[in-house]
């Protein structure tokens, strides 16, 4: 007999367990009257400097539309090869320790899926990006959040991470530069992180995605640590730090044999990156390296207005050191941070993010993405200013 149960009764129930993205489902809020403020999705204001794009036109006409290796074309992961090695001290082999991979969020499920066996433990440091505990689920495995805090500068500590170890505990997630609290780790952070990892036998995640955008300091990957590169996944991408998130073009860099385990999975699934987001990527390391850093000197003076705005107003905010968020407490105005955000859209016409969808720790906070001009920003800490002054807690 016909079910009339309709067509979601054949949804698994690890997906129809999994909520919505708490960003998208918040910035859909958003009004279309054009007044409204968005702080919300973490996006460059930036367009895709010219050279690239013209780049990309370029190889259009030419017919540069067919498929490239699995991998991606040599000559990029060549030119990354040499990128990592001069910016982070990373150095992999472009043959059999890294592919291109269509945003660095595909490398992320690739990542997991490749090393989760079901009821693994997968080690999350949080608040952290949304996306890893629902991919994490998908594959069978179990999340286990590490709290950070505003106090110690959201980094992982130690002693955190030795207190959530058990023996069912295979993978630790990192995020470093952080979304959403522009936490960075540092050389002496990581070594008690790494003797952890080594001692437990962990293998690690590493999505640097924000890894070009650090405020005076040198991103340091935890690959780097004595050890760790055997046991480590790195994981990267063009869209954030070179404006380049419609492209969906990132990497992973690893061991061999994760690589390889990595790349036999997306050999199925997506073939390869596009072809053409894979040209513009290559020119982006060749000739788009001081639009690079001219977008992040820009983001560095905002990140100073932006955050020097919410203490005067009094949501006290951490320093973020990286990325391109602020991460301020609201916990003074006795709201939760869904209300916060709920009546700051609605009452002040500022998009901002709730920070309990980012997990563990996120309750009482906002994320705010100051990847937006100068003159939005001193617009949206106008409005905020006078929404914290004339506010009732609810």
């Amino acid at each position: 007999m016909y079910s009339k149960k309709g067509a979601g009764q054949f949804l698994s129930t690890c997906v129809q367990d999994i909520r919505p993205s708490g960003i998208r489902a918040f910035f859909d809020l958003n009004t279309s009257d054009g007044d409204t403020i968005a702080l919300g999705v973490g996006e460059p204001d930036f367009v895709t400097p010219q050279r690239v794009r013209e780049a990309c036109i370029q190889a259009l006409r030419e017919g540069k539309t067919k498929y490239t290796s699995n991998a991606g074309m040599m000559e990029l992961r060549e030119e990354l090869a040499a990128y990592l090695a001069n910016s982070f001290a990373l150095s992999y082999d472009p043959c059999h320790e890294m592919f291109v991979t269509v945003g660095s969020s595909e490398a992320v499920d690739l990542a997991l899926r490749a090393v989760i066996n079901p009821g693994d433990e997968v080690l999350i440091p949080a608040p952290s990006y949304i996306a890893y505990e629902p991919i994490t689920c998908l594959h069978g495995g179990k999340i286990i959040e590490v709290a950070t805090t505003a106090e110690q500068g959201f980094k992982l500590t130690a002693r955190a991470l030795q207190a959530a170890i058990t023996p069912h505990s295979k993978v630790l997630m990192l995020n470093y530069p952080c979304n959403p609290t522009g936490a960075v780790m540092n050389e002496q952070d990581w070594q008690p992180i790494a003797e952890l990892v080594i001692k437990h036998n962990l293998v690690v995640i590493s999505d640097e995605v924000y890894a070009e955008l650090t405020y005076g300091r040198q991103h340091v990957s935890i690959a780097s640590m004595p050890g760790m590169k055997e046991r480590t996944i790195v994981i990267s991408g063009f869209s954030k730090a070179f404006a380049m998130t419609g492209w969906r073009v990132g990497y992973a860099c690893g061991p061999r044999e994760l690589i390889a385990g990595m790349l036999k999975i997306h050999q199925y699934t997506a073939m390869c990156a596009p072809t053409l987001a894979q040209v513009a990527a290559l020119e982006s390391l060749r000739y788009g390296l001081t639009a690079k850093d001219e977008m992040m000197a820009s983001y560095n003076e905002r990140r100073k207005l932006f955050v020097a705005g919410l203490n005067a107003i009094g949501l006290t905010c951490h320093e973020p050191e990286g990325a391109f968020y602020a991460f301020p407490s609201i916990a003074a105005t006795g709201m939760s941070s869904e209300q916060f955000a709920l009546r700051l859209l609605n009452e002040a016409k500022v998009a901002v993010v709730p920070g309990h969808v980012f997990g563990s720790g996120g309750e009482g906070f906002i994320r705010c993405s100051y990847a937006t001009s100068l003159v939005d920003l001193e617009r949206a800490l106008e409005r905020m200013g006078r929404f914290v002054q004339v506010m009732q807690p609810v």
